[in-house]
């Protein structure tokens, strides 16, 4: 009797594994001490035939289905269907926000045509794929039609290839071009659907009076007067940059010995030629890279990008013993320097607390050169 009990079930089980609709068991067929066995199959079974249809109504596009059957079952299937639903939201609102950009492109258009139409830069509307001129403002000028205008671009816009040339990877982008003969441009270059086509937009203006008005207002704000060299405000701005960038740099901080004895001995003409001496010596011994500025009196600054205090020390010091021991004047010439290492993302000090420590160690090489020549350095 219990192996045809224990036939019946598994013959239901496979059945409804294979095909859960349509099966049927009778449980009271079965011994009471499988009934219970048989009641479960059945609630299986049943469980089956509802994530059958649940499925179908997932298959059909209805994400809303969830299920709460004991165990992972219910979890993967709800898990699957929260992400159909995302998935489902994602995508309406892709199709809204291409709509909307479709719609934004038509009139973002028109609205270009008439502020292209009215202004005084040179303006050029370039399919990206091909290259070609869809506008030019200047193309009017010359009444031509056919698309293939643009002499006047070929002649007096000598960069014309390099702006063709842009790929449209930054979508946005203002860049400053030289045509060869002292005339400076600035190009805003962005992207544009133009007339249904992927198109960019670049407008050319003239900036050559600005630019030499800039270039004139820098020098004088950021120069010394009697040296030349970079000036306290382009030093602090340069070394602000250095600490907000973590760079590394090594700072030399000199300070140009008996400045005030040459001045009251000779003369400040005199102390102006002793200046100058030492901002040769200086400048003929760094690279034309490195920021040399003097920073006030006979206070100046030299800062390299990188890790160089031991190669400085060595340097200053024969720079040193050169300046001390040359024949530039009939007094004795001399200077004592101060090296800070700035760690980059290391560093813990600020501006102030760099130009201490510089000042410090400077001093120390001051007190050795008093040693020396008691009488340059009172």
């Amino acid at each position: 009797m219990r192996e045809k009990n224990s036939v019946l079930l598994l013959e239901y089980l496979k059945g409804i594994m294979e095909d859960p609709q349509g099966k049927y068991l009778d449980v009271e067929e079965l011994d009471e001490e499988y009934r219970d066995l048989g009641n479960q199959l059945k609630t299986l079974q049943g469980n089956l035939e509802h994530l059958i249809w649940q499925m179908e109504q997932v298959t059909a596009g209805d994400y809303s289905r969830q299920i709460d059957f004991p165990g992972k079952v219910s979890d993967a299937f709800n898990e699957m269907t929260k992400y159909l639903r995302e998935k489902e939201t994602q995508r309406k609102e892709e199709v809204s926000q291409r709509q909307q950009q479709m719609e934004m492109a038509e009139s973002h258009n028109e609205l270009l045509v008439e502020l292209l139409s009215k202004r005084n830069e040179w303006l050029l509307v370039v399919d990206m794929e091909t290259k070609e001129i869809l506008y030019c403002n200047k193309g009017k000028l010359e009444n031509v039609q056919d698309g293939s205008f643009c002499e006047s671009c070929k002649s007096r816009l000598s960069f014309r290839p390099e702006i063709l040339k842009w790929s449209g990877k930054e979508q946005y982008r203002v860049w400053e071009l030289e045509d060869g003969r002292g005339t400076y441009y600035r190009i805003t270059s962005f992207l544009a659907e133009w007339k249904g086509r992927h198109s960019c937009v670049h407008m050319v203006m003239d900036i050559t009076d600005e630019k030499q008005a800039v270039s004139s207002l820098t020098s004088k704000a950021y120069h010394d007067p009697g040296t030349g060299i970079k000036n306290r405000l382009f030093f602090e701005e340069y070394m602000e940059l250095i600490l907000k960038e973590k760079k590394e740099a090594t700072l030399c901080y000199l300070d140009l010995d008996g400045l005030k004895y040459v001045n009251d001995t000779y003369g400040h003409l005199e102390g102006d030629i002793y200046i100058q001496n030492f901002v040769e010596l200086i400048r003929n011994n760094f690279r034309s890279g490195d920021t040399f500025a003097r920073i006030g009196g006979d206070e100046f600054c030299v800062v390299l990008t990188g890790a160089y205090t031991n190669l400085m020390e060595k340097k200053l010091k024969e720079i040193l013993d050169d300046f001390q021991n040359g024949d530039l004047a009939e007094y004795r010439c001399s200077f004592s320097y101060g090296i800070v290492e700035i760690k980059g993302s290391h560093n813990e000090m600020t501006y102030d607390e760099i130009l201490k420590k510089a000042d410090e160690i400077m001093y120390e090489c001051k007190r050795r050169n008093k040693e020396k020549y008691p009488e340059l350095i009172r």
